[in-house]
């Protein structure tokens, strides 16, 4: 009994101390917000105007923090690649150019491994965005943008890099996010650069998976009703998709449905399918999401889309059914 009380208070230490941690870290991005500015907006437009790679690199922690930042700057389109700055005074500094932009992160902006980044950058140069929390500093009296971090209080013994690399982090963020909606990156774009794994199916767009041209099964909503079962048939989807003499889509009937019609009506040979038919089907467009498509489908208890671009609901140019779906894994 006593070990198990024992470890009933361990428990609760341990979930009081996580919670503090968390609370430090919660402080510092809201002091971080209140420090974004005139700095924070410059280094978004050098971002924007930089002819060739945004190089990011950090020393220590913020390096770690620094390669997580160039990964997602890449993700979004900004050709990024991370330097350590260790390796850079060995050497690897000759992968910096003229052309360059430079983000050089460091909460002391004081290390040692710094001042030979600086001075090649000043001495060639190349533009440099310094992030640091120390105004009188090396890193920020020598960048031509300094982002000014606030000073925070870090987790554990106050000395363990906790709420200082989570701003960073956080500022990372703000960066790549603010370049990526100025330039209207969109899915689609983003879609580029996560080609495989679960971001990509989930990336997926409809125009990616409907099937379109001969293989729409398509009927004019004058033809007689036995012709749309054998539409249904020759097609093997399941549905039939009815136009108007205009290739205006004006209805759809499901091999459901035809079971329902025929049970509930006697001579149907000569009656036209615009007097059986659901009329306005439900249409999605090219370049949304197959997992918004999904949705919609099981949200309406369907089982294929019809398929429009730009605002013209009325103009089917493909069908997505939800087989394809589910065996994309969508």
């Amino acid at each position: 009994m006593k070990i198990f009380g024992h470890t009933k208070t361990m428990n609760k230490k341990h979930l009081t101390i996580g919670k503090q941690v968390i609370d430090l870290e919660i402080l510092a991005l809201k002091n971080l917000k209140k420090y974004l500015g005139k700095s924070f907006t410059d280094s978004v437009k050098a971002i924007m105007e930089c002819q060739s790679k945004v190089i990011v690199c950090g020393v220590g922690k913020s390096g770690l923090i620094g390669a997580k930042i160039s990964s997602t700057f890449s993700s979004v389109g900004i050709p990024s690649f991370f330097l350590s700055a260790t390796g850079s005074s060995h050497g690897d500094l000759g992968v910096i150019s003229k052309k360059d932009l430079l983000i050089l992160i460091s909460n002391s902006g004081e290390t040692i491994e710094l001042k030979n980044i600086i001075n090649f950058c000043n001495k060639n140069r190349v533009k440099l965005i310094g992030i640091t929390s120390k105004k009188n500093s090396l890193l920020f009296n020598n960048s031509d943008i300094g982002i000014l971090m606030p000073k925070v209080k870090e987790a554990g013994l106050g000395i363990v890099p906790t709420s200082s690399t989570t701003s960073q982090l956080a500022l990372g963020d703000a960066l790549a996010v603010s370049v990526m909606l100025y330039k209207k990156f969109k899915i689609s774009d983003f879609k580029k650069y996560h080609p495989s794994g679960n971001l990509g199916k989930r990336l997926r767009l409809v125009k990616d998976l409907m099937l379109s041209k001969n293989k729409i099964p398509f009927i004019n909503e004058n033809q007689k009703f036995n012709n749309v079962i054998k539409i249904i048939k020759t097609k093997k989807l399941g549905v039939a998709i009815i136009r108007n003499n205009k290739n205006q889509t004006t209805g759809i009937i499901t091999d459901g449905d035809l079971k329902r019609i025929i049970q509930e009506n006697k001579g149907l040979d000569n009656l036209k399918i615009k007097n059986f038919m659901k009329k306005n089907p439900i249409s999605i467009n090219k370049n949304d999401l197959a997992a918004k498509a999904i949705a919609i489908m099981n949200k309406r208890k369907i089982t294929s889309l019809c398929v429009h671009e730009n605002a013209n609901t009325k103009k089917t140019i493909g069908i997505l059914h939800i087989h394809t779906l589910i065996s994309q894994d969508i």
